[in-house]
């Protein structure tokens, strides 16, 4: 069971740190763009210097905290977490990596001190955002947990607390978007859940 605890292990590391470089590879492209409306702090934190900073502290820190949290688990427990842990962090990836994909040019960073749109911004509603408005960060947040339950290290647990922060992102975020869009927006967000999707509503509803 250790050899499979191992291999689940890196395997899931590896997929985490591939679906991180796709997203710091299409932050740091984004960068490139033209920016539209944007609040005042994306003008002082959406600048290279400080994305490259952050992303190197963010791996610096996991490093760092890479220690196992001491708890003892039975073997039925310790197996039942990693497997639960495993798929939910991989459906968390594969959700991010949706939304990263559907979202294409549109896609940028965002912090919660400031949000920036683009020049010729669109208002992407297809895809995981035909289900939900935050789906990027919802699997965001399944990652956290399912790392958590996968591999139970002090870098998991300070993730899986920091994605709290994610709601403050979220609604500002959907405020200049409503500014952005107007109608349009307020008639998706209408329709479209921010976190859980309606898996009972009828078609044509």
């Amino acid at each position: 069971m250790d050899a499979f605890e191992l291999w689940l292990g890196r395997a899931a590391g590896v997929a985490g740190l591939l679906t991180l470089a796709l997203a710091l590879a299409a932050m740091f492209r984004s960068l490139r763009r033209a920016p539209g409306r944007e609040e005042p702090g994306a003008r002082r934190w959406l600048r290279l210097p400080f994305l490259a900073i952050s992303s190197v502290l963010f791996l610096v820190i996991g490093t760092l905290l890479w220690r196992l949290i001491p708890i003892r688990l039975c073997v039925g427990c310790r197996l039942a977490a990693d497997l639960l842990g495993a798929v939910v962090f991989i459906g968390g990836l594969g959700l991010y990596l949706w939304g990263l994909h559907s979202l294409g040019a549109m896609f940028g960073p965002s912090v919660s001190l400031g949000v920036r749109l683009y020049a010729q911004h669109r208002l992407i509603t297809t895809g995981p955002f035909a289900l939900v408005r935050h789906p990027m960060y919802l699997g965001v947040c399944a990652a956290g947990a399912g790392s958590l339950l996968l591999y139970r290290t002090w870098a998991a647990l300070a993730f899986a607390l920091f994605i709290f922060g994610l709601q403050v992102r979220a609604r500002r975020e959907e405020k200049v978007l409503e500014e952005e869009f107007a109608a349009e927006w307020r008639a998706y967000a209408a329709r479209v859940p921010a976190w859980l999707p309606r898996w009972n509503r009828r078609s044509g509803s």
